[in-house]
């Protein structure tokens, strides 16, 4: 039972053990994303840090959308 919720972790670790690492390293000093100079660094990596997701203010074609009519 224990070990089952461990197995995911587990995967995890054993396939990328460096970003696995550094995300739990990040996790236990609380460390924050967006502010410098981990947030330097990881744009340097390319990686994008940004904590909001882009398609939050898209239309996804299920509502009302204005046309014009010529």
């Amino acid at each position: 039972m224990f070990l089952t919720e461990l197995t995911p972790l587990l995967k995890e670790l054993v396939q990328q053990p460096v970003a696995f690492m550094g995300g739990f390293v990040s996790g236990v000093l609380r460390l924050n994303l967006e502010e410098d100079p981990l947030k330097s660094w990881l744009t340097k990596q390319g990686i994008n840090t940004s904590t909001s997701n882009d398609n939050d203010n898209k239309p996804n074609g299920n509502g009302p959308q204005s046309i014009s009519i010529d």
